[in-house]
């Protein structure tokens, strides 16, 4: 009668014969010095990279003491590298004539990447709306696939959401509350132009929100009427202006109307544009300079006329 065959479930001979040590090295993250001309940028980076005195000061320490925080990037079916987080140390790299990177190389999947790749750039300190809408929007849709796939461990997606929608547990995520975040994802539906204004503080994020709505053609009336009257519509002008585009009745005509109404129990006012006046003055002359001289020449002109 032949014999059975025991089953003795032996861990693997590669375990039999490994240190705890060496083992546990083969899951630990490692960090390599991966060539720059081997790491592309993350497709749709939504966080400025600028050529400004910080990026200068950041080179020059480069190329004093090195990368001090290793980068993170994922490999590519090609072989080359995606960056997950390090975007300006590689620019500092590049200027500070380095030819490699220190790396932390991770698997992660598409959706996996772009919540990472948000997270870690979240995490800067100055932040300017318009890279908070573009990463926002990208890290809510990646959390949305998410939540429609199936979990690797079964586990039903309301649970996986704890019962939350995408959008609170993104807003969780940042410290922000969930109409806030929807804010900052509408500002991703407004033109290049009138989100440059959002960033320069010239157009508030409320009345932003509100334009947001309006077709691209429409933004760029307003745009032209924004550069006619030299400021930025108010959140109760910018209602007004959503609401006439709704009902199919907007036209640059109607925005300049809109903005000129008079406003009761407000003073009227006029701006004067500082470069224009500089031209006028010796590089350097104070403000309050300026304004005195103004006050003067008219005091003189009036004087003359009578």
């Amino acid at each position: 009668m032949p014999k059975k065959a025991l089953a003795l479930n032996l861990p693997p001979a590669d375990d039999l014969f490994s240190t705890q040590e060496s083992r546990d090295d083969v899951q630990r993250e490692k960090v390599l010095d991966i060539p720059l001309s081997e790491i592309d940028a993350f497709p749709g980076h939504p966080f400025l990279v600028k050529m400004d005195d910080s990026m200068q000061a950041m080179a020059d320490s480069v190329k004093s003491v090195g990368i001090q925080t290793p980068a993170t990037v994922r490999r590519k079916e090609d072989g080359r590298y995606e960056l997950i987080s390090g975007h300006r140390r590689k620019m500092a790299c590049e200027l500070a004539g380095l030819e490699t990177m220190p790396c932390i190389v991770r698997e992660l999947d598409d959706d996996e990447a772009i919540i990472a790749m948000c997270d870690s750039n979240l995490q800067r300190e100055i932040i300017l709306p318009s890279e908070k809408a573009r990463s926002y929007k990208m890290r809510y849709e990646a959390m949305k696939r998410q939540a429609g796939r199936p979990s690797k461990n079964s586990v039903p997606v309301a649970q996986n959401l704890r019962g939350k929608t995408s959008r609170e547990l993104l807003g969780e995520a940042v410290g922000e509350s969930q109409d806030q975040v929807r804010r900052f994802i509408r500002l991703t539906e407004l033109t290049p132009q009138m989100l440059d204004m959002v960033d320069e503080g010239s157009l508030p994020m409320r009345p932003a929100v509100e334009l947001s709505y309006l077709p691209q053609e429409q933004q760029q009336l307003l745009q032209d009427v924004i550069e006619l009257e030299d400021r930025a519509p108010s959140h109760s002008e910018a209602t007004k202006i959503r609401e006439l585009s709704n009902e199919g009745r907007l036209d640059e005509a109607a925005i300049i109307s809109i903005m000129r109404e008079e406003k009761p129990h407000k003073q009227a006012h006029f701006k004067l544009s500082t470069e224009k006046l500089r031209r006028f003055f010796p590089a350097g002359t104070p403000i309050k300079t300026i304004e005195l001289t103004i006050i003067k020449a008219l005091e003189l002109w009036e004087s003359k006329k009578n």
